[in-house]
């Protein structure tokens, strides 16, 4: 059967308006959805997992990591779409200036890293892991805005918020590792593989 790459987004964390986003850490609900992730069983077949620097992601990536006896790669060019230009902004202001990332991504909106940019930025980062990582199932652990552009390319779709991941995080998409085709767009991380 052919190898699978899997891109999961970080589920619920600890929001902290007085610390960086970067430096965000998952809350109890996003730990104890990760610890039924690493004890589902359906991972089993990975033999690599690369992560975003951020913290959110790297503490996913490293309860999955656990129980295969895999080390976590990072790469710091997997980071989500860069808002340091507004810092942390609250809900509805939040989902306002997503839509319009998604919406206009060749446009800077309020100082936001372009969405063409950050997709450019994953898929390369993407590509590293893919010729890195051993014979196998690859995993890739970071984030929603930047998965959801990634998803995008491999789909062959145009940018577009309708693509997003569900509320809330930990969610995953799939395509095949040989031909990049892709076998299902976001998932919860409850929900097993489909059957192909």
């Amino acid at each position: 059967m052919d190898a699978t790459l899997r891109y999961l987004s970080h589920p619920q964390v600890a929001i902290d308006p007085a610390v960086p986003v970067p430096d965000w850490g998952l809350n109890g609900t996003g730990r104890a959805r990760t610890e039924a992730l690493a004890a589902a069983g359906w991972l089993a077949g990975t033999r690599a997992i690369v992560s975003s620097a951020e913290r959110k992601a790297r503490e996913t990536a490293a309860i999955l990591a656990g129980p295969l006896g895999l080390a976590v790669t990072v790469d710091p060019a997997m980071h989500e779409n860069d808002r340091s230009a507004t810092g942390f902004l609250p809900g509805p202001e939040f989902e306002a200036v997503a839509d319009a990332f998604f919406a206009r991504p060749a446009e800077s909106v309020r100082g936001w890293e372009r969405a063409a940019d950050a997709q450019a930025r994953i898929v390369a980062g993407i590509a590293r892991a893919l010729a890195a990582a051993p014979a196998g199932d690859l995993l890739l652990v970071g984030h929603g805005g930047v998965g959801t552009l990634a998803w995008c390319h491999f789909a062959g779709r145009p940018i577009a918020r309708s693509e997003d991941q569900p509320a809330g995080g930990g969610n995953y998409w799939a395509i095949r590792r040989s031909t990049r085709a892709p076998l299902h767009p976001w998932r919860a991380m409850e929900a097993p593989p489909p059957a192909v």
